[in-house]
């Protein structure tokens, strides 16, 4: 296993070089790695974001019809430019995609359309680079030079997914690609089974924005400004990996803490709803975090202990210790590396005893180090950093004579 922390001088792609990007919902509130990555990449080479339609199947919500509707519309337009070298385009699927004939038509139309607009983007020399496995299918449909598979989560353990269909994507995938990259040491060992070029690549962090939140000149976000202190803060979705009951014995065992969570709610709270010191402030807009966790007195990262969190690399770990601020979490094998800055606990009460911890012992010194440790750990030193591994690969395979 290779583990590019720290880049290595090698070959450099060809200029000419253009990606096809499959990630996930692009005008998502919830920045993930996939936005992160894509960005930068299309700083270096001509990008079209292609959305996938994501793994699970939808529901009869509005938030998922209104995406339903919008990708229908955004599928029958060409790609939509939205940066300097990036454009948008969707690739609608049909329900039922477990059907032999469905899943075959849902191939055949998302070829036809990808072809279509790679035709109008004039993209000849194509990278394929999936953050996902649910379009996995496309590797060697495009005519592409080169696949990068970035896998950043055990797929088949998310909730309402088919498990089982997911896993398949993601082994056929994992198999295929030219360069498999994954962002937990969790996931190493399974990959390297299924592709020996599989690389650890942990995530980076926007530093530039994140460190804002030690700055004495911004303003704490309104929705944050007069709650009690002290504040455990929390930002991320509400999903279904949050420990809802870990979140009730704290708001319990300390009514006079304030436990502020940013982000949608997708699970119901039942009597969470109702309780005082719980804050739920819902979704909020990507660069407006650091005013949120200015706020903060510690982070918290409370998720269950299963199988999907422990193959999992929280990007807001990072997000947190850019702040400067206090982070307790539950243990997960990405953290290890940070467990002389951070509070790790395994049960409730350990959670409970980290924090108070945290509150008692906080100082500038340690606000300090935190931020030091992943001052150099941005987007951008990620990106070269991969990319210098998928250059030397490209160019094995193409002294291989197989492109």
């Amino acid at each position: 296993m290779r583990d590019i922390r720290q880049p290595a001088q090698r070959p450099r792609l060809p200029e000419d070089l253009s990606v096809i990007y499959f990630g996930n919902d692009w005008y998502a509130i919830n920045r993930t790695s996939s936005h992160h990555i894509a960005k930068r990449l299309a700083q270096k080479f001509p990008l079209l974001y292609v959305e996938s339609p994501g793994m699970r199947a939808p529901k009869s919500t509005s938030r998922d019809v209104a995406k339903i509707w919008r990708k229908i519309q955004n599928a029958l337009q060409l790609p939509k430019q939205i940066d300097t070298r990036m454009w948008h385009t969707v690739v609608p699927q049909v329900p039922f995609r477990n059907l032999p004939l469905v899943k075959h038509g849902n191939l055949i139309a998302g070829i036809q359309l990808l072809k279509r607009a790679l035709s109008r983007l004039d993209f000849h020399n194509t990278l394929l680079w999936f953050a996902s496995p649910d379009m996995g299918a496309m590797a060697g449909k495009l005519g592409e030079r080169f696949s990068v598979y970035y896998c950043i989560d055990d797929y088949a353990s998310l909730p309402d997914v088919d498990s089982r269909q997911i896993a398949l994507l993601d082994r056929n995938l994992a198999h295929r690609a030219d360069q498999v990259f994954v962002s937990s040491p969790a996931l190493v060992d399974g990959k390297l089974r299924l592709n020996p070029s599989t690389t650890y690549s942990p995530h980076g962090v926007d530093v530039a924005l994140f460190e804002q939140a030690c700055h004495a000149e911004l303003p704490i976000a309104e929705g944050a400004r007069n709650l009690k202190h002290p504040i455990i803060g929390f930002f991320g979705a509400v999903e279904a990996w949050v420990d809802l009951d870990l979140l009730r014995f704290l708001g319990k065992a300390r009514p006079d803490w304030t436990f502020l969570l940013i982000g949608r709610v997708e699970v119901p709270l039942g009597d969470l709803a109702h309780m005082p010191n719980l804050v739920f402030a819902g979704p909020q807009p990507y660069e407006t975090l650091p005013t949120w966790a200015k706020a903060f007195d510690v982070a918290v990262i409370p998720f269950r202990q299963n199988e999907l969190v422990k193959n999992v690399n929280p990007l807001k770990l990072r997000e947190y210790l850019a702040t400067g601020k206090p982070v307790v979490s539950v243990p997960m094998p990405e953290l290890q590396r940070f467990s002389h800055l951070i509070g790790i606990a395994s049960t409730p009460q350990e959670f409970l005893e980290q924090i108070e911890r945290a509150l008692n012992s906080d100082s500038a010194a340690q606000r300090d180090s935190r931020r030091r440790e992943v001052s150099g750990m941005t987007w951008e030193a990620r990106v070269e950093a991969v990319l210098d591994v998928v250059a030397a690969k490209y160019f094995e395979k193409q002294q291989g004579g197989l492109v």
